[in-house]
């Protein structure tokens, strides 16, 4: 039986638009051709793990750019990458009353004040697990392994929702059950199948 409903944050909860900040970027003269690669040579995942700031990430783009950047705008267009998926807010929330819900995400500290500050992602579940907080990433079993240890959480009693596969198949790999999150409805519906109890009015689809 599924006790534990444990939710990414970034593509689940919030929606993504990463196109403003790629073509703020790419007009200052950062060649953002190769996605992946950028990420890899401004570490990405060491800012996630903690292991650099956000304000020393952003030093890092600046410092790509053909013309100065304004660290203020730089600043605030690196925040501003977020919509509420309301939806899915209301399915988390609204699970609480039958389950225990949790947030784990990949995140940096800039971007999860900034959220926290906008949306209440503290205060929203049970608890949550910031990457940055701890030193590890999804996809690795280190942060899933923390998790279970920080909330008592057994793997077969668990389901983790996130967007991407990678993390999804993490997740299984250590006995939690994991869906892929494409839409709030599909979602929806393969919790139900797991056998967990939807919130109204979910729950009269």
């Amino acid at each position: 039986m599924i006790r534990n409903v444990i939710f990414d944050v970034g593509g689940v909860l919030l929606r993504l638009r990463y196109q403003p900040f790629i073509d703020y970027l790419a007009a200052a003269g950062i060649d953002m051709s190769d996605l992946p690669r950028w990420l890899e040579r401004v570490d990405l995942a060491a800012h996630e793990r903690g292991e650099i700031t956000g304000e020393e990430l952003l030093g890092r783009v600046a410092a790509m750019a053909a013309r100065p950047l304004e660290p203020g705008e730089l600043r605030a267009r690196w925040l501003d990458m977020f919509d509420r998926a309301q939806e899915m807010f209301e399915l988390a929330s609204g699970l609480m009353a039958e389950h225990r819900v949790f947030l784990l995400s990949n995140v940096g500290d800039l971007h999860w004040r900034h959220l926290d500050a906008q949306y209440g992602l503290e205060d929203l579940t049970h608890g949550v697990l910031a990457s940055f907080r701890v030193g590890a990433v999804k996809p690795s079993a280190a942060i899933y392994r923390e998790a279970e240890r920080r909330f008592g959480l057994e793997p077969a009693a668990t389901v983790f929702v996130d967007d991407l596969p990678a993390n999804v198949a993490g997740a299984e790999a250590l006995g939690w059950r994991a869906i892929r999150h494409r839409s709030p409805a599909d979602t929806r519906r393969q919790l139900r199948a797991l056998g967990v109890r939807l919130p109204a009015p979910f729950a009269l689809e």
